[in-house]
């Protein structure tokens, strides 16, 4: 009788531990590495520089967020932006960005990073960042205007505080036009660390 009794507040004789502990966590059995992205990333309305041109290029003085270029995470991978640690300022992520027309002028403008569901459907705004501090100042070309000092870049740890974006789901860049170049946008480029779990 005691043995039943037993047997019952146990599950019907086993011992059911998950009941009283909570569920189990599940493993996580995806690898982190750090990487970047850049232009030739973005899914097929995104991968050229000329397809990021005609988009950027066509927003005037005090435009409204565009968005400029997307990437779909591929099967079996998660992203988040940024990658590393504050605590270990050499070790983390940095960018640039830079909207221009060789030889003329700069885009002044802020840039937009969002993470969004397959169907764009919940989003968030990961960072703004004003696009004047993500360059250099010569504007002879972009290679010349592409920082490569960190102590003159933005730094992007890995945005710990944001879900990681999942299979289908999107990287995204939007883009608010404050100031047109004088003359029209032909050259744009960036590198904007990420952490790819798989």
């Amino acid at each position: 009788m005691v043995m039943q009794n037993l047997g019952g507040l146990l599950g019907g004789g086993r011992l059911n531990l998950g009941g009283l502990l909570g569920a189990r966590a599940e493993k996580e059995t995806q690898v982190p590495f750090m990487s970047h992205v850049g232009i030739t990333d973005g899914d097929t309305l995104y991968n050229t520089m000329a397809k990021v041109v005609a988009l950027i290029g066509a927003l005037t003085d005090g435009s409204v967020f565009t968005k400029i270029w997307e990437k779909t995470v591929p099967a079996q991978q998660k992203i988040r932006w940024g990658y590393g640690s504050p605590a270990t300022p050499h070790n983390q992520g940095y960018m640039w960005f830079c909207s221009m027309n060789v030889g003329g002028t700069f885009q002044v403008g802020v840039l937009r990073l969002v993470q969004a569901k397959a169907r764009e459907t919940v989003s968030y705004v990961v960072k703004e960042l004003d696009d004047t501090r993500l360059h250099g100042t010569d504007i002879t070309s972009l290679a010349l205007a592409t920082p490569t000092n960190i102590n003159e870049m933005i730094a992007l740890p890995e945005k710990v505080e944001f879900p990681k974006v999942a299979e289908d789901s999107l990287l995204q860049l939007w883009y608010r036009c404050v100031t047109a170049s004088t003359v029209a946008e032909d050259a744009i480029g960036f590198s904007i660390p990420v952490t790819i779990y798989q």
